[in-house]
């Protein structure tokens, strides 16, 4: 049997997002959640954490708390979804892809806006598409409607998310951890949008450790 993905978001509303919160991080505002929670379906984490969309089974589990909480997040409807092999693997390419621009975006040259090293140039987002309409209501608000099926709904609903975090300029905000042995995406709430660790206890301090004692070393 496929797994399948119900609606039924006011039964878990008030579970944190589960990818998420295996990191201890708070999650990002309205739709963006589910752009993080994607993002931290990876493998990371002190102890390691598995990855979530390993296999159907934790990659159905994963999406049925995803998108409820994508509900109750943004007061929408959650969406039915089902997912088939051949789906998760277009669901980990997409969450791959995504990692590898934000990661790419973060290292970008001041000069040319181009990433400063060669990661993150050969599998990028730029041209995924996905399905979606716009629904005129009745008290006059145009609203951005996801569409498609299976991993491909998921797929708009992470791209409609980033859109509109786009227009009121916060999707800057989602970011993955410097350290690369992480990974881990966070959602920077400082005022000058200037973090870089997901926790600087858990990467900042260790990292900031290790690259005094190189430069001591070397200076020895």
């Amino acid at each position: 049997m496929t797994p399948s993905i119900p609606d039924h978001a006011a039964a878990v509303a008030m579970s944190p997002w589960l990818a998420t919160a295996r990191y201890h991080l708070d999650p990002a505002p309205g739709g963006l959640g589910l752009v993080q929670d994607l993002l931290n379906t990876i493998s990371a984490g002190v102890p390691r954490q598995p990855d979530l969309l390993n296999d159907l089974d934790s990659a159905a589990e994963w999406a049925q708390q995803a998108v409820a909480q994508w509900s109750a997040a943004t007061g929408r409807p959650a969406p039915d979804v089902t997912l088939d092999p051949a789906g998760l693997r277009e669901l980990r390419i997409f969450r791959d892809e995504l990692l590898d621009e934000i990661e790419a975006r973060l290292h970008a040259t001041p000069e040319s806006g181009q990433p400063a090293t060669g990661t993150a140039t050969q599998a990028l987002t730029g041209s995924r598409t996905a399905g979606a309409t716009l629904r005129l209501d009745e008290d006059g608000s145009v609203q951005l409607e996801p569409a498609g099926a299976g991993a491909e709904l998921l797929v708009s609903l992470v791209l409609a998310a980033l859109f509109e975090a786009q227009l009121a300029d916060v999707a800057r905000r989602i970011k993955t951890c410097r350290n690369p042995r992480c990974r881990v995406a966070f959602y920077d709430r400082s005022r000058n949008n200037s973090g870089v660790w997901h926790s600087v206890r858990v990467c900042g301090h260790p990292t900031n450790l290790r690259a005094h004692r190189a430069r001591q070393r070397q200076a020895d």
